[in-house]
């Protein structure tokens, strides 16, 4: 789905930052793939993350106000890549999304254990991310 060398590096770098199991980099770039194709909002939180701490851990949840910030990488506004990367992205990243994962995922969120989950529909995704909600409130977390 990336047209350029330039896009490459950009959703390069959102991968990079979205997960670090390295067996996960060409699924997550299916999902985003996927969702560049149809024209939706990727959606992804490091992006809203990059303009607030420039590449250093958030340290807390993403605020509605940050999610509704118009930065040019927030995409959670408007579909498309943001204006630049958001991190410097390593091999495996690149090569994940030259050649991402045939996949029917349209969604993930986090599974708990450092990994994700994935959903073909949002009704799917819905359930993963009650569940992720019900492990961090046993947590303590929420």
């Amino acid at each position: 789905m990336v047209k350029t060398p330039a896009e490459a590096i950009i959703l390069a770098s959102i991968v990079e930052k979205e997960t670090g199991k390295a067996a996960e980099r060409r699924q997550v770039a299916g999902v985003y793939s996927n969702r560049l194709a149809k024209g939706m909002k990727l959606d992804a939180d490091p992006t809203v993350i990059y303009p607030i701490t420039q590449g250093k851990p958030l340290g807390r949840r993403i605020r509605k106000s940050e999610l509704a910030a118009d930065t040019g990488y927030n995409t959670y506004l408007k579909p498309g890549l943001p204006k630049g990367p958001i991190a410097n992205p390593g091999r495996a990243s690149i090569a994940a999304v030259l050649d991402p994962a045939p996949t029917d995922a349209l969604f993930f969120v986090a599974d708990g254990s450092g990994g994700h989950v994935f959903a073909a529909t949002l009704d799917e995704h819905n359930a993963n991310v009650a569940k992720w909600y019900a492990l961090r409130r046993q947590r303590g977390e929420m």
